[in-house]
């Protein structure tokens, strides 16, 4: 399986880091890519900026097993995951993850997988600036209950009770 983990200030080209990952490559079947994208407001306050810290070092190795455990739980070809962190406005590009595979099942459920991961356990801090102040960003119930979805073995498929 070929992958890419990069964490980075600077925005991403999608169609090029699908193209790394596929270029001359004929066992791919399936390509599925999330794009996270920095939104204009939040509940219904405006935003003018996000801004994302990390550990470096210890971001990009806890991103790098959590995809490790993706290739073990479906039959993946390539896996490109990049999170931007520095300061972040309305419009631009936060997250990529591309997932590739023989058949479109196992890359739909691993980039599902690595988002719901990358919302609810990987190490970013989120501070939001809005116009009533600069906040940090608490984790969301919501995100925690999507994640546990995939909290069975390996290779089994994801609990259908927590899917809802």
């Amino acid at each position: 399986m070929t992958t890419t983990v990069r964490l980075q200030k600077d925005a991403f080209d999608v169609a090029a880091e699908v193209d790394e990952l596929t270029r001359g490559r004929t066992d791919i079947g399936a390509v599925v890519t999330f794009t996270g994208l920095c939104r204009a407001d939040e509940n219904g306050e405006a935003i003018a900026a996000l801004t994302l810290e990390h550990y470096p070092g210890m971001a990009e190795a806890e991103i790098a097993r959590h995809v490790e455990e993706a290739g073990a739980r479906w039959p993946l070809l390539g896996v490109t995951v990049i999170h931007r962190y520095g300061r972040i406005v309305p419009g631009e590009v936060i997250v990529l993850v591309v997932t590739a595979s023989s058949h479109r099942e196992a890359a739909f459920a691993a980039a599902s997988f690595l988002m719901d991961y990358l919302k609810t356990r990987a190490p970013f801090w989120k501070q939001v600036e809005k116009p009533s102040g600069a906040v940090w960003v608490a984790a969301k119930s919501s995100d925690d209950a999507a994640a546990a979805r995939w909290s069975a073995e390996p290779g089994a498929p994801p609990r259908q009770d927590a899917a809802k």
